[in-house]
């Protein structure tokens, strides 16, 4: 389905076949070809001074009209207004729409805040310009400069005194009735999901200005922004499978980063007692509503702090955010109510399991006792070298307690195999300091009491390796270099990984993360 324009450029739905999409694509560098003849290339205009935008000119001539209206009285039915003193503005956008009525039409046009109505007149730029503005198409960028009414039937328009075309648009939109619904197209032509649903601009807005309070809350923290290798010689900080890259002059494989966390506390080590990262994160795993193989993550690391000081700045940050950007703690998420509202609820791994599932495990120390208590309600558990105490409570967890978390709890104190990278608990040594953020059964954030001895370190390390020749792919990576940094010495650190693209579907309500990201992976058109 598309679009096509009558003679009075009034939209049509018709069923489109390839040889009338080719007819008109023709016929629109037709008319640039008869542009350029007549020495009016659009392309080779640079630049068109925009003094105001849509949402702009409605908002201050509706301020001017209440204070006309107030001084003078509201007029007669059916009359439109015209202020004292016009507005005048320079205003550029693509034209939605047209309806030409003889010498006058009205047009939609599109910028960057939202659309406007325009009338253009002969009488007013002219019979050569009109007659040009005539042949132009849905979907021409242009440029004019008039000064603001509202109709008699009530809207607030821009009356033209000059228009220009200022860029050609050589393919028909999709039908205005429908938009563009088809989720791939949507995705891999955001550009045109942008032009036909513009809605989906919020999403992006919402993005930029939730990384922006991020931003500022950290600084205002004393927090330092840094940068760190996104190639790298091992792929460290997290389980997962990188992609790998070759380095040609070295004639060096090179892995594409899992995760920032090494590097970072390379610097905690240096002096840097307060350091963040914002940046690109890329995991050679599958994709689903949750999982895009390149997303985006804040990864912070604090000396003299420990995990309960990453629990309070990560419910700041969310909190704080929601009710900046969104005016509200309360949001929708995946058909689900969620109040963000400060004091969140916190959780140990052990007590999860006991409330939703009725396995005490403080109450069970024997590995194979707590194993059978996990297989007789049906965890599986991958193989013998797994079935310890820890691996046991960690999937009775994973795989019966995480979907049911609905409103933000802080999931605390996880067993030492699954946490190679945390300090073990000075309470129970079989436990480490480390949270996970759930809301609506995601996982939002990630957090220890870092790890910084050396020695228990490489234990752990060795552990990983074990399991990486046994062939576990995703197993963390022996890093000689940090190992060697830490045996300098690293003070108590607390750190924090924060998955931005969830965070951004919580506060959007995006039930996909292909929603919240600009240019999401997919798969290439044959």
């Amino acid at each position: 389905m598309t679009v096509v324009s009558n003679q009075n450029n009034t939209p049509e739905t018709v069923e489109m076949t390839e040889q009338q999409l080719s007819e008109l694509l023709q016929i629109r560098r037709d008319k640039l070809a008869a542009l350029c003849e007549a020495g009016q290339n659009p392309f080779e205009i640079t630049k068109f001074d925009v003094t105001a935008y849509s949402a702009d000119i409605r908002r201050e001539f509706e301020e001017k009209e209440a204070a006309y209206i107030a001084e003078n009285g509201a007029p007669e039915e059916g009359q439109g207004i015209e202020l004292p003193e016009p507005i005048e503005v320079s205003v550029a956008g693509r034209m939605m729409s047209r309806r030409i009525m003889g010498k006058a039409s009205f047009l939609d046009l599109m910028d960057t805040t939202g659309r406007i109505q325009v009338y253009v007149s002969r009488g007013d730029v002219g019979d050569e310009v009109y007659a040009g503005f005539k042949k132009w198409d849905i979907g021409d960028i242009i440029g004019l400069t008039g000064w603001v009414f509202r109709t008699k039937m009530g809207e607030i328009s821009i009356h033209t005194t000059s228009i220009t075309l200022l860029s050609k648009s050589l393919r028909p939109l999709p039908e205005k009735y429908h938009g563009l619904k088809d989720t791939d197209t949507r995705f891999r032509q955001r550009y045109l999901d942008l032009i036909v649903n513009p809605e989906v601009k919020r999403n992006f807005v919402i993005r930029s200005r939730f990384i922006k309070y991020m931003r500022e809350y950290l600084d205002n923290r004393n927090y330092i922004e840094v940068e760190t290798p996104v190639l790298n010689t091992i792929a460290g900080g997290a389980s997962a499978r990188p992609f790998i890259t070759h380095h040609n002059t070295l004639n060096l494989d090179m892995y594409m980063r899992i995760a920032t966390e090494l590097p970072l506390k390379r610097l905690i080590v240096g002096g840097m007692d307060r350091v963040y990262e914002i940046g690109r994160i890329f995991r050679n795993e599958g994709m689903d509503p949750k999982h895009n193989p390149e997303f985006t993550t804040v990864e912070l690391y604090e000396a003299y702090a420990d995990f309960h000081d990453m629990m309070d700045i990560a419910e700041g940050i969310l909190s704080g955010a929601a009710k900046e950007i969104l005016g509200t703690y309360e949001v929708e998420w995946l058909g689900e109510k969620i109040n963000l509202a400060p004091g969140w609820r916190r959780l140990t791994m052990v007590e999860a399991v006991r409330e939703y599932v009725g396995i005490d495990f403080d109450a069970i120390s024997d590995d194979a006792e707590a194993v059978a208590a996990a297989e007789a309600i049906g965890v599986e558990l991958a193989d013998a070298a797994e079935k310890t105490w820890g691996n046991a409570l960690y999937a009775c967890f994973d795989q019966r307690v995480e979907e049911k978390l609905i409103q933000p709890t802080f999931i605390t104190m996880y067993p030492v195999e699954v946490s190679p990278l945390t300090k073990k608990s000075p309470v129970d040594p079989r436990l480490t300091e480390r949270f996970e953020l759930f809301v609506c059964h995601s996982e939002l954030a990630n957090a220890y009491s870092e790890l910084n001895d050396p020695l228990d370190q490489r234990e752990r390390f060795m552990k990983q390796v074990e399991q990486r020749e046994r062939g576990d792919d995703e197993t963390e990576m022996l890093d000689e270099d940090f190992l060697t940094a830490l045996e300098y010495g690293m003070p108590p650190t607390g750190g924090m990984g924060m998955g931005i693209d969830r965070c951004v579907m919580l506060l959007t309500g995006a039930d996909t993360i292909r929603e919240v990201i600009c240019f999401p992976t997919m798969k290439p058109e044959k």
